[in-house]
Order: C-alpha cells, then structure tokens, then sequence
C-alpha cells in the first residue's frame, strides 16, 4: 500500500510540474501574432503611357517597364492589418513615341516625326532607383500569407541612366546623360488584389523632363504606368 501511495504521489508531481513549465496556448499564439510582419520582395511589369504631352506626340508600339525590389513592413494596429512600408527598388521603363532626341554639339534638340518619315525605331528609355512609402491596408494573418490588400503610398525616384536612339533611313542617333531629363522624379501608385498578384498603377506628379522644348513650347510629359505587380515573402 506505500508503494501505491509513493507511485500515486511521484505522478502527481510530475504533472503539477509539467503544467507550471508549459507555456499556455493562447500566450504562444499572441507571441507569434505580435512579431510577423510582410516583409516582401516585389516584381512589377507595366504599360507605359506618356500623359500631357505637346501637340503632335503621340506613342508607338507597346512601351513597357520593369520594376523590382524590398519592402520592410512596420505594423502600426494590433491586429497587424495595418501598416507602413518603405524599401528600396530600380525601374526600367521604356518609351516608344514619335520625339526624336538629338544632341549636335552636345546640346539636346527635339523634333516630332514627320507621319511620312519611315523609321524603325525612337524611344527613350529611363533606369531609377526607387524609394516608396506607402501605407498598407490587408487581411493577413500569422497563419495565412493569402489576403486581401489594397497598398497605396508615393514613390521618389533618382534617375541613374538615360537612352533615347532614334533609327531611321539616315541612320541611328543615340543620346545618353540628356541633362534636360528631370533627376528626380516622384509620384503616386496604388496596388490591390488577393494573394501573389496584384493589379498597379502610377502617376507621375512631376515632368519626366525639366527644361526640354519642341518650338519653344515646353515638353511636360508625365507617366501613367499600368501593370501587375507580384509580391514575395
């Protein structure tokens, strides 16, 4: 009988024990519900449209641009369904439209194409670094990556390098490092969308060029870019 009562005793310690050491379960999930966040990675590809531009300018062919980059996501509700994000990316996009640059005595001159003129090509095209800052709206949860989302925020853009070719019957002209391009350029975008894809769109709020003129008429072309944009954990 004090052998029962000893192995009765020995047990019950041992659970009081392993109680008191297990972390209950609702204090792990509120663990983990308070440290995740969306860090992403994002891959953006668009459609290009130049908006108010001169008289007479007008696109060709299918303009597009390329885009990537990271977004470190800062929570700001307790339920993490909203937030702030900021990061870092680069942008190829290119422009397809009936502008010639030229640059005799390296200074940039601008010319609409003749609609007679044959040409194969005339485009410029623009390669940023990217800082955007958006505030994040979605229905995540520590469980589940797929949600709903709608991200909309402002993007400032440095432009690192410029090409603008012309190929026509005379031959082809090639214009790098136009100072008329603006450096800076900022705008405003919105993505939405459930899961991995995500329909995009941005505005230009400021001339992709600064001092540019076709007659003496200033050239204050802005960006419409349309597309999808992928994002990744």
């Amino acid at each position: 009988m004090r052998i029962f009562l000893s192995c009765l005793l020995m047990l019950l310690v041992t659970v009081v024990f392993s109680q008191e050491n297990k972390p209950p379960q609702d204090s792990l999930i509120t663990k983990l519900d308070s440290l995740y966040r969306e860090d992403q990675f994002y891959f953006g590809i668009t459609y290009n449209i130049l908006t108010d531009g001169p008289v007479g300018l007008s696109q060709s062919k299918f303009s597009s641009g390329l885009s990537g980059g990271f977004l470190r996501d800062m929570p700001i509700n307790k339920k993490r369904t909203l937030a702030i994000a900021s990061g870092i990316g680069f942008t190829y996009n290119n422009y397809n439209q009936n502008m010639v640059v030229s640059a005799p005595n390296a200074i940039p001159i601008y010319t609409l194409i003749d609609p007679n003129s044959a040409y194969t090509k005339n485009k410029f095209s623009l390669l940023t670094v990217d800082v955007p800052i958006e505030f994040r709206w979605r229905t995540s949860t520590y469980e589940s990556h797929k949600f709903w989302r709608i991200y909309s925020g402002v993007k400032f853009s440095y432009l690192l390098y410029d090409k603008s070719i012309f190929d026509g019957s005379q031959g082809k002209v090639v214009v790098t490092g136009n100072t008329d391009f603006n450096k800076l350029q900022y705008g405003a975008y919105i993505s939405a969308g459930y899961n991995t894809i995500n329909v995009y769109a941005y505005y230009g709020l400021n001339s992709l060029f600064k001092s540019a003129k076709i007659e003496d008429k200033s050239i204050n072309v802005k960006a419409l870019n349309i597309g999808v944009i992928f994002y990744i954990l």
